[in-house]
């Protein structure tokens, strides 16, 4: 049976809706803001946790995760080619399953995009607090909430050459780390010489170790997802979501796995970290001096508080204004700007939210709960896939089962070992959640006997 290609260019007419947002972005702008937000640096900020949790394989964790991350991205690209809207996961599941599935999946990825930006806030307050105690940590997530609410607002123009300006200072302090390292090493330091000691050591490899550690390396993939949430801002989202999401993951993946093998190699005993906070830190200083250890931890600060609490703030209120232009959020949160065409009111929200949570919870509760949602939207947007390629357009044939049945259900199957390797505490919270929007989703649809009004012109 030949593949049921998706009609028209990614017009949201087709799908019932009114183009209200501004195509303006490329596949480049894509790229970038995906590259932003998984953060090129990120183990730089939890590299500590990583590399102890991995018994000094912090690179193979990061590799299993790119591996695993692969086949969320292709399920993404496979959904965004037959469903170029706004909503990523609640619009896949919305319409490849039910739309009372939809509601569950969205109200699942709302607790990792709500709480994103307000971790990055966190962790980026507590660097600058550190280096410039002027201000108490919650001022700075106040002046980093401040600042980025009135980029976006502006327009994603103007958030896509901010993602730009950002992305260059990022890659520039991961060269100039890589290259300082690099020659620390060929000097003698750390190991003095390249093994493969930082990524495999039989003596202190498990399955179970790898896998946790991984759970925790997630944190560092999560971000290639929400370009998904930008398709009704894209000129060919059929095309350039799907290509710029794989295309995301594999660059900054890899580029996670030479930092750390390079980190690895210039500091190989784990187990001398007094701080995994500062860990990285503690490297590059060992590495190039107190001035290398300055440029990483000011590079982690400004990626995390501007780069990724910036476009995290417009992927959630993106979600936000799906969800509300469906009617199951209130109908306040899809109100456009006139002269801006963003989102306002839902990018208004998200600010007041992250000042609000990332002072009220811990790093660790956050980093937590972030997962459960990505990892419980992950679940959903695999099953998606099955669901609307094979079940729906009944797309069978060998090509077909391998591409919708086989690759989505080794995604599923790896990202629900991953999620049932978190925390306790973070799948009880998480949970709870879920039975709050189970109630809610109850409600707006009167015991799910009527389809939210936005879907019930539809034939399933």
């Amino acid at each position: 049976m030949s593949e049921i290609r998706p009609i028209g260019s990614g017009t949201v007419e087709e799908f019932g809706y009114k183009q209200e947002l501004k195509r303006a972005l490329t596949f480049k702008d894509l790229l970038f803001y995906g590259m932003v937000f998984m953060v090129p640096i990120a183990p730089f900020g939890i590299y500590g946790y990583v590399t102890e949790v991995s018994n000094g394989m912090a690179p193979l964790a990061y590799i299993i995760g790119i591996i695993a991350m692969a086949f969320t991205a292709l399920s993404y690209a496979r959904m965004s080619q037959a469903f170029p809207i706004a909503g990523s996961v609640y619009s896949y599941a919305s319409r490849g399953i039910s739309p009372y599935v939809g509601f569950f999946a969205g109200w699942a990825m709302l607790l990792d995009y709500i709480l994103t930006p307000a971790l990055v806030y966190l962790v980026a307050g507590f660097a600058l607090q550190e280096m410039f105690p002027i201000l108490p940590y919650w001022g700075y997530i106040a002046l980093f909430v401040i600042i980025n609410t009135a980029v976006n607002l502006r327009g994603i123009e103007m958030t896509a050459r901010t993602n730009i300006a950002l992305l260059v200072f990022e890659v520039f302090t991961l060269i100039v780390f890589c290259v300082v390292a690099l020659v620390a090493v060929l000097k003698g330091v750390g190991a003095g010489s390249f093994t493969v000691a930082p990524i495999w050591k039989p003596e202190g490899f498990s399955l179970d170790m790898v896998m946790s550690a991984t759970s925790l390396a997630v944190l560092s993939f999560l971000g290639f997802d929400a370009i998904s949430t930008l398709a009704e801002e894209t000129k060919d989202p059929r095309r350039m979501v799907g290509k710029a999401t794989v295309s995301a993951l594999v660059l900054v993946g890899s580029l996670f796995v030479l930092q750390t093998y390079l980190a690895g190699l210039v500091w190989p005993d784990h187990t001398t970290f007094d701080n995994p906070d500062t860990a990285f830190y503690v490297v590059a200083e060992a590495a190039g001096g107190a001035w290398l250890k300055m440029l990483c931890a000011l590079a982690t600060a400004v990626a995390w508080g501007i780069g990724d609490g910036l476009v995290a703030q417009a992927a959630i209120s993106r979600l936000l204004y799906s969800m509300s232009r469906d009617k199951l959020m209130p109908s306040v949160l899809s109100k456009v700007h006139p002269k801006f065409q963003t989102p306002y009111v839902s990018t208004l929200l998200v600010a007041v939210v992250s000042i609000t949570i990332g002072v009220a919870l811990s790093l660790d509760k956050l980093t937590s709960l972030v997962n459960f949602g990505a990892l419980t939207g992950f679940l959903f947007l695999h099953l998606s896939v099955f669901s609307h390629y094979v079940i729906r357009q009944n797309q069978r044939d060998l090509a077909s089962l391998f591409k919708y049945l086989f690759l989505p259900g080794c995604g599923f199957a790896i990202i629900f070992y991953v999620w049932i390797s978190l925390q306790p505490e973070a799948k009880t919270l998480g949970l709870i959640w879920l039975a709050i929007g189970l109630v809610y989703s109850a409600y707006k649809t009167k015991g799910f006997k009527e389809k939210p009004p936005a879907f019930r012109s539809m034939g399933h």
